[in-house]
């Protein structure tokens, strides 16, 4: 089952429990729009070289599109359609008013030049440019992306629409119109989400051992806003392995030592309180670590039907997009795991972009106080709806986030005649 069908199902799933009006339900289950792009580029050897790009414009029932790009050498069309439908569905969770999109080039920018990868950009960027912009669809970073590709994008939208059009993407760059707090907004929308979810355990973050897995920027803002908070974290990895200490890590140390040494796994003498020793771990012995929480901030499909049995985690937060598969969400369920979902979870990065696109219409930024206080405050408050619908139809917190959403789109779907 692809990445999408497993989105639907999920999103079906719901919908039964609500009764979802079919005709919303069928909508909601087909893009609106499929854009497939190539993008011819002239290598610094002077060859050509032509890459597959995409663009999936899910629903705009609620606001314009939105939804990151990402540059990775696996990015194929379905992957790109159910981040779009789970794009839709997050930003309704949070209750903001934006639809759901997505966009990715099949590349693998560590074979790229400063200069082909700017060209790349402002390629894909004319590709799409007439299906783009602050009222139409706003891109952002994803894997592979960072603000500097926003700025390009930015910068050759405007320059094909003769005026400044910093808003076409968030992300960028704060001397480029960016946002104060976007660097660390779904790292700090997670933790917002797993501080209310601790209340209802009574439990407290000085009581509770973390495991996070993926270490890129979502997972290392977490392990150091975490830590911040009185949380013990004892586990960590990339893409090339892990390290576990058993009596906890300082995230400094190791976000440090993975930068010299370029994997975090071979920083197992780094980072102790104590000063003993940590251990070196694969990224599967990490997912199945004992622990309180464990994070999941890699890719896609970490947790399936064959390793879900095995995780000793009491709570999963997943700031990645579908790092748990549907099967091994109702294995979870019955070893009473709770799994605060991505949609809901890793909504602070679009909640950020959404403040940002606020930001350059209006030309007037905001404080990093005032930032935090406006995502904190959305953060909360979705947490509590879901919440309150867990009880209510009592299910799953993913079932229950879902449910949040379908509600809004339905009523705004059925208003607006489709």
């Amino acid at each position: 089952m692809s990445l999408f069908e497993n989105t639907i199902r999920q999103m079906r799933q719901a919908a039964a429990l609500i009764k979802l009006n079919p005709h919303i339900e069928d909508h909601l289950s087909y893009p609106e729009r499929i854009l497939e792009v190539n993008i011819p580029v002239r290598m610094d050897s002077g060859s050509i070289k032509i890459f597959r790009g995409f663009r999936v414009q899910h629903n705009n029932a609620r606001g314009p599109y939105k939804g990151g790009i990402r540059f990775h050498p696996q990015v194929d069309m379905e992957e790109v359609k159910a981040l779009a439908a789970w794009m839709t569905i997050k930003c309704a969770v949070v209750n903001i008013p934006l639809g759901g999109a997505k966009g990715g080039v099949v590349v693998d920018h560590t074979t790229l030049s400063t200069n082909e990868l700017e060209k790349l950009t402002r390629g894909y960027t004319r590709a799409i440019a007439p299906f783009i912009g602050p009222e139409k669809d706003i891109p952002a970073p994803d894997v592979y992306t960072n603000p500097q590709i926003m700025a390009w994008i930015a910068d050759e939208y405007s320059v094909l629409q003769g005026y400044n059009k910093l808003g076409v993407v968030t992300g960028k760059p704060l001397a480029v119109g960016g946002s104060i707090g976007r660097d660390q907004a779904t790292s700090q929308g997670g933790v917002y989400v797993l501080l209310e979810a601790l209340k209802n355990r009574q439990q407290h973050p000085q009581q509770t051992r973390v495991v996070i897995q993926g270490f890129g920027n979502a997972g290392a803002n977490v392990a150091l806003l975490l830590a911040k908070e009185g949380f013990k974290v004892i586990g960590v990895s990339d893409s090339k392995g892990g390290l576990f200490c058993e009596n906890g890590l300082k995230p400094e140390t190791a976000i440090s030592c993975k930068l010299e040494k370029g994997e975090v796994g071979e920083c197992f003498v780094a980072g102790i309180e104590s000063g003993e020793s940590c251990k070196k771990v694969t990224n599967e012995e990490l997912l199945e670590l004992e622990c309180d929480v464990l994070v999941l901030s890699a890719l896609e499909n970490q947790i399936t039907k064959n390793n879900a049995a095995k995780i000793k985690a009491k709570i999963i937060l997943e700031l990645a997009n579908g790092p748990t598969t549907p099967e091994a969400d109702t294995i979870l369920k019955e070893k009473n795991v709770i799994i605060l979902p991505d949609i809901l979870a890793n909504a602070g990065g679009v909640t950020v972009s959404y403040f940002e696109l606020v930001q350059n219409e209006m030309n007037y930024y905001w404080s990093a106080e005032e930032v935090q206080e406006r995502l904190r405050k959305i953060m909360i408050d979705a947490w509590h709806h879901v919440d309150d619908l867990a009880k209510k139809y009592n299910c799953t917190y993913r079932e229950a986030a879902f449910i949040a959403a379908l509600k809004r789109l339905e009523e705004t779907m059925q208003l607006r005649g489709w």
